[in-house]
């Protein structure tokens, strides 16, 4: 017999399986030797009372045979000699679109303007140390994308479950932990992900694929209103049947490009902010109502949302057990990011803390058009980098000292390897982001007690959260409005935002492709 049950657990018994299903048996009434089967399809943790628990949604067979377990399976065909797609730039939405073509028969070639995740690892290590950035490979450029060297969080809010589920299910084939299937909040870790990516790569090349890495597209082979190819820094000329546009929202060049041949884009509204960073421990006493959080517990997160005069401050990319990263594209600009191992073991916590950026903000629309966003986002960056202490090292405050517009005397210790110089956050900071964060902060600390204290810190700036441009596509075609056959995809688009949805619209646009 098969049922669906629904049963609160404390941590230490929802952490061993021959713990919960005794609870489960004594739920159903029946013995727990008559359990033949536990399929856990959902797990959360309910913090909202002293005593935590942890919510479970399983399938429960007993009273008879054990049921056959389906492995996940990705169905390659053979594209060798198929019909080629080119898809520029190798981020989750580049990838899922490659393994879609596949399967719909039809030959994926990848342009990567970075290195190899082997090779990547030496560049992000180089960035660590405060080193030169290489522009072309660094934590947002290189195989895999920014997602490679992220926090690897799974979670989307997209209706598409059907996608969503087939996303989860190919990082698990890929190697995955299988949780990622059941935790409402699904994570993969720093740690783990290059492997993922280097696995679905293999994927792709055995199906018949290729892979081009140090492939910077430069510029785009049109002719009367449709794509034909695409032209690389070295002068090469690759042409196929269509082109996925899948850059991410970093690659301002192509941004660049696309308004000097006159392709439609538009400007769109986005946010910036800080990077704050807490002891973790302060965290998880805060949310679990406990002095040390107990072994059978993750580290705890947060997420906030707030309306501050009309525009909105919110958590962004919350790390629990994390650190912080340099994410600069390239030189004299500060640009930051978070992520955690897969353990989430760090000592610390940080989030980006961001404000809602509108239109009306960008004082040189007139001046530079669609672009203005995209300006004023590397204005931003630039001032940060003049504000911080030389190369990488980024521009910070004690968090009590930047609500109360107090410069910090010193600065506690903090995951940002490349360091740290205590700067005035709140003068420097555009007046309309900075005094809605000073707002917001307040806010976040009556709903997280002890959240504003001096033992954290924010750092500047956290710049990136989405694109501050739309490459506008037709609703049905999902071509672009103007260009037959280029499809613009995933976050550099402005169709995405994290891996799950990113990979979504790379599949989307894969389908489009074939119709």
């Amino acid at each position: 017999m098969k049922k669906e049950i629904n049963i609160k657990l404390i941590p230490r018994v929802a952490s061993n399986i021959e713990l919960y299903k005794k609870e489960i048996a004594k739920k159903l009434k029946i013995e727990a030797e008559d359990i033949v089967e536990i399929e856990v399809l959902k797990r959360s943790i309910d913090a909202r009372k002293k005593s935590v628990q942890i919510l479970m949604r399983a399938n429960v067979w007993y009273g008879g045979e054990k049921p056959e377990k389906k492995e996940i399976e990705f169905k390659a065909q053979n594209v060798t000699n198929k019909e080629r797609v080119l898809i520029v730039g190798s981020g989750p939405a580049g990838l899922f679109a490659a393994l879609k073509l596949i399967e719909l028969g039809l030959k994926p070639i990848i342009l990567e303007r970075g290195n190899a995740v082997k090779d990547r690892k030496r560049d992000v290590a180089k960035i660590n140390r405060n080193e030169p950035i290489n522009s072309e490979s660094n934590y947002c450029f290189g195989e895999g994308g920014a997602g490679t060297f992220s926090d690897g969080k799974l979670y989307t809010r997209s209706k598409k479950r059907g996608s969503t589920q087939y996303v989860l299910d190919i990082l698990k084939f890929h190697g995955a932990d299988e949780n990622i299937l059941t935790d409402a909040h699904p994570h993969i870790g720093t740690n783990n992900l290059p492997q993922i990516i280097v696995n679905i790569r293999e994927t792709i090349l055995k199906a018949g694929g290729e892979v081009h890495f140090n492939t910077k597209v430069t510029d785009f082979i049109i002719n009367d209103s449709e794509i034909k190819g695409v032209v690389t820094e070295k002068g090469d000329t690759i042409l196929g049947k269509s082109v996925i546009l899948a850059t991410g929202h970093s690659a301002r060049d192509i941004y660049y490009l696309l308004d000097k041949k006159d392709i439609k884009i538009e400007a769109k509204s986005f946010s910036m902010g800080v990077r704050i960073e807490h002891p973790q421990s302060l965290i998880d006493s805060a949310q679990y109502s406990c002095k040390v959080r107990s072994e059978h517990l993750p580290a705890a997160s947060y997420n906030f949302v707030s309306q501050v005069r009309g525009r909105g401050v919110y958590s962004f990319c919350m790390c629990p057990g994390g650190f912080i990263v340099p994410a600069a594209t390239a030189e004299n600009e500060i640009v930051l990011n978070g992520m955690s191992p897969s353990r989430r073991d760090s000592l610390y916590a940080n989030s980006g803390i961001v404000v809602e950026v509108k239109q009306q903000d960008f004082h040189d629309r007139k001046e530079h058009g669609e672009l203005a966003g995209l300006k004023f986002q590397e204005y931003l960056e630039n001032h940060a980098f003049r504000r911080g202490g030389g190369g990488l090292i980024a521009p910070a405050q004690r968090v009590n000292d930047f609500i109360r517009s107090k410069h910090s005397s010193s600065l506690p210790k903090t995951s940002y390897q490349p360091g740290l110089v205590s700067s005035p956050l709140h003068q420097w900071l555009p007046n309309t982001i900075s005094t809605r964060l000073q707002t917001a902060l307040k806010i976040f600390d009556s709903k997280l007690r002890g959240y504003n204290t001096n033992d954290a810190i924010i750092l500047g700036v956290e710049s990136r959260t989405s694109s501050p441009v739309r490459i506008p596509r037709d609703k049905e075609s999902l071509q672009h409005v103007q260009i037959k056959n280029l499809y613009p995809c995933g976050e550099g688009a402005g169709y995405a935002g994290g891996i799950v949805s990113a990979a979504i619209d790379g599949i989307r646009c894969a389908i489009a492709v074939n119709s």
